[in-house]
This record gives structure tokens, C-alpha cells and sequence, in this order.
């Protein structure tokens, strides 16, 4: 980690950043996918961030993306230099929470008959995934949580016919993401299960056990909170940028 105190060594970290990003992975960016055009931000000083958004060579304004962050003024300094640009902002605000130390979780044993069958996610689960996530429902999505299961940390129940009825699964920024049951499978503790055993996992591997919630969400928040997760003071903000020319196409 740099502190970056200067604009000089904000320069010369971007310029090595920019170097060194490869070009197989510039050539792949399609500019309707908000899911992996993503960025995660960082600074103590608002005028710094202003000035990364600002540089063309920084972020692609053409094209639908996120910002991720937890700093104060994230969205103010992201709306004012997006209306410029006419790009619209959409914010959505989150709990953070993280598990501080995983290893002391209690072990999940529930009274099943036969007992939960766990294993990570495969590939060819993406599409009910894609289904039944509230961020899914398209094609870019299916494509993103198959890239997400293939690359990072999951954890699943199956059924008898292996087919998953509750799983949860870590995105890009090493958050656990879309923890979910089927609904004719609630009520049995499955999503605390799946909770921890990820949180073990990711743990082990390296790995912080972190994730977001929404403030609304009750069962969600109640069951963090049975867990002992630290709820952080700062909220979590998620920020989709999209240009004007591709409002309408980016809610198909």
C-alpha cells in the first residue's frame, strides 16, 4: 500500500498502473457491462479523486460503469464531474460488515436428514444465479457470476439431484455477494451455514471475510449480527455511470 501525498506519485503510480494493464483485457470491455467494468476507489482527499476522474486516461466515460467506496463525498464528487460529461449517476448505499475473525465462528450443524451436501458453485449455475439475484436477469450478468464462480471462493448446498438450493459466492473485490436460499428451502438455517462456511473459506485462502448489506434487509442484518460481524460506521456506495446515449439500452 502507497500513500500517495503528492500528485507527482499519483502520476507516477497511474502511469505504471495504466503500463501494465493488459491489453487482452482491454480488448474484452463491452461498454454496456457495468458487472466488470468496475472500479474500486480509495483517498483521503476529495480533490485527488476529482482529479483521477477527471484524467480521460483513467476511466473510459464512454462506456456504462461502476465506482465502489467507502469515503465520504463519493457520490458529490462523482455526480459533478458526470454532469459535465452527461453521464447519469445512480447510487445505492449499503452496511458494511466484515467478519474479523472467521476462524472463530462456531460450526453450523443443522438437524437435517440427510445432512446438507456442500460444495462450490459450478459454471453451469450461473443462470439460475442470473435468475433469482436482484442485480440479474440478463445476459451480461449470467456471464459476469460465471466469470465470478470460476474464478473466486463459493460455497453451496445441493439437493439429492445436485442441483443448488442455497449458495453465496465473492465477486472481484473480495466481497461475499448474492447469499441466497430458494424460497421452498427457508426457514432451515441454510444461509447461516453458508455464511460461515464461506467466511471459513475465504478466510484461509487469504482472503477478508467482508461483505454489504441493506439497511431494509432485517433478516439479513439480524442473522450478521447473531454472527458477531462488525458493522464499519462508513456506508458502503455503490455508483453506476451511465453516458446519456446509453440510458435506455443499459435497462433492457
Amino acid at each position: 500500500m502507497l500513500v500517495l501525498n503528492c500528485s507527482t506519485k499519483l502520476q507516477i503510480l497511474e502511469h505504471k498502473l495504466l503500463s501494465n494493464f493488459p491489453e487482452s483485457l482491454k480488448a474484452e470491455s463491452d461498454d454496456l457491462d457495468h458487472f466488470t467494468n468496475a472500479y474500486a476507489v480509495f483517498y483521503k482527499d476529495q480533490q485527488a479523486y476529482q482529479a483521477l476522474l477527471e484524467n480521460p486516461e483513467t476511466v473510459n466515460w464512454e462506456q456504462v460503469f461502476q465506482i465502489q467506496g467507502l469515503q465520504d463525498g463519493l457520490y458529490d464528487v462523482s455526480q459533478a464531474v458526470a454532469s459535465s460529461k452527461l453521464v447519469d449517476v445512480k447510487r445505492s448505499c449499503f452496511q458494511m460488515v466484515i467478519h474479523l475473525d472467521p476462524d472463530t465462528l462456531p460450526e453450523v450443524k443443522l438437524p437435517l436428514v440427510p445432512p446438507p451436501k456442500l460444495a462450490s458453485l459450478d459454471v453451469s449455475h450461473a443462470s439460475l444465479l442470473n435468475s433469482t439475484w436482484s442485480r440479474g436477469g440478463s445476459e451480461l450478468c449470467r456471464k459476469y457470476l460465471a466469470s465470478l464462480i470460476s474464478c473466486f471462493p463459493s460455497t453451496c448446498v445441493l439437493d439429492e439431484g445436485g442441483c443448488p438450493i442455497a449458495w453465496g459466492l465473492t465477486d472481484q473485490f473480495a466481497t461475499m455477494i448474492h447469499g441466497y436460499t430458494l424460497p421452498e428451502h427457508r426457514r432451515k438455517g441454510y444461509n447461516r451455514l453458508i455464511a460461515t462456511v464461506l467466511a471459513k473459506k475465504l478466510h484461509s485462502q487469504g482472503f477478508p471475510a467482508q461483505g454489504n448489506v441493506l439497511e431494509d434487509n432485517v433478516p439479513s442484518v439480524t442473522l450478521l449480527k447473531s454472527m458477531n460481524a462488525q458493522f464499519l460506521p462508513c456506508q458502503f456506495v455503490r455508483l453506476i455511470h451511465t453516458p446519456f446515449g446509453f440510458v435506455n439500452t443499459s435497462q433492457l
